[in-house]
C-alpha cells in the first residue's frame, strides 16, 4: 500500500512539473482527406509511464489516454485513437481530416526520468490543386515544349525529364492568391517529342504528375506553308476555268448575232426575168 502511494506521488509530482513548464508550441496543417498521425516525442513505450492527449475543438472539449498497463480513456467518443508504431511509440491518429478536427491537441507524456507537454495548433492547408496542360508548337523555326499549372495554390513546380538548349519558368500570381506557373523548352534538333515529358508536384498531391506534350497548340510553319500554296492553286485553276467559260459564251454569243436566220432572208428574183413576166401579162 506504501508503494503505490509512492508512486502515485511521483505521478503527481511529475504532472505538477509538466504543467508548470512551458509547453513546446507547434503549428501544423494538413489537407482536408488526408489521415493525419500528431506524436507527442519520441519516447516508446518502454520509457513511458503514460501519454494524455487533451483536445480543444470547435464544437467540443475531449481527452484521450492510456498508460503503460494498456489501460485506456477516451472521452471523445469519435474517429481519432491512440496507435503505437513499430517500435512502439505512440500516436495520436486522426482518419479523414475535416473542419471539425481543427483546435489545439495538447499531449502531456511521463516518462522514467522526466514529463513533457506538447500544444499542436492543428488548421487546416490552404491548399488548391492547379489545372495541368502541356503541349508542343512553333516559335520560328524552333519547336519549344511548354508546361502549365494554372490557379494553384501555392504555386506549383514543374521540371523536365529532359534538358534542352534553354528553358525558361514563370511564375504569375493570379487573382485570390492563387498562382500558374509555366515552363517553356526549346528542343534540341533531331529530339522526338515522344520521350519527353513535364514532371508536375503540388502539396495537394501525395504523388507527382507526369505529362507528355503533343502537338495541339500552333501549328507547324510548314504544313501552315503547304496549306497556302495548294489553297493559291486551287483558287488559280478556279479562275483560269471561270474565265475560259466566260471567253467561250462571249464568242458564242457575238457570232450569232452576225449570221442572220433563214426566216430574215428574202429571195430576191433577177431583174430581167421580172420585166419579162410584166409584159407578157400586158401583151396577153
Amino acid at each position: 500500500m506504501r508503494e503505490m502511494m509512492l508512486v502515485f506521488a511521483v505521478i503527481i509530482l511529475l504532472v505538477c512539473e509538466t504543467w508548470s513548464r512551458d509547453p513546446v508550441v507547434r503549428n501544423s496543417s494538413f489537407n482536408l482527406g488526408s489521415d493525419v498521425n500528431l506524436t507527442c516525442n519520441d519516447k516508446q513505450w518502454n520509457e513511458l509511464i503514460f501519454v494524455i492527449w487533451q483536445i480543444k475543438l470547435k464544437h467540443k472539449h475531449c481527452r484521450i489516454a492510456r498508460n503503460n498497463d494498456g489501460k485506456s480513456e477516451d472521452l471523445c467518443n469519435d474517429t481519432k485513437s491512440l496507435r503505437n508504431t513499430s517500435i512502439s511509440q505512440p500516436y495520436l491518429h486522426i482518419p479523414n481530416f475535416s473542419d471539425d478536427d481543427v483546435g489545439v491537441y495538447s499531449c502531456e507524456t511521463v516518462y522514467t526520468g522526466g514529463a513533457d507537454t506538447y500544444m499542436i495548433y492543428v488548421a487546416i492547408t490552404v491548399s488548391v490543386p492547379p489545372s495541368i496542360s502541356a503541349w508542343l508548337e512553333w516559335k520560328g523555326n524552333k519547336m519549344v515544349a511548354v508546361c502549365k499549372a494554372e490557379r494553384g495554390k501555392p504555386a506549383a513546380n514543374i521540371s523536365w525529364s529532359h534538358t534542352g538548349n534553354s528553358s525558361t519558368l514563370e511564375t504569375l500570381r493570379v487573382s485570390d492568391g492563387f498562382f500558374t506557373v509555366e515552363s517553356q523548352l526549346e528542343l534540341p534538333e533531331h529530339m522526338d517529342p515522344k520521350n519527353l515529358s513535364c514532371i508536375i508536384r503540388h502539396q495537394y498531391w501525395e504523388l507527382e504528375k507526369t505529362l507528355v506534350p503533343k502537338l495541339t497548340k500552333g501549328l507547324d510553319v510548314t504544313l501552315v506553308c503547304i496549306f497556302i500554296v495548294v489553297i493559291i492553286i486551287v483558287l488559280a485553276v478556279f479562275i483560269f476555268f471561270v474565265q475560259k467559260k466566260h471567253t467561250m459564251l462571249r464568242q458564242a454569243n457575238t457570232s450569232e448575232s452576225k449570221s442572220p436566220s433563214t426566216e430574215e432572208v428574202e429571195v430576191v428574183e433577177p431583174y430581167d426575168s421580172y420585166v419579162q413576166r410584166v409584159n407578157s401579162i400586158y401583151n396577153a
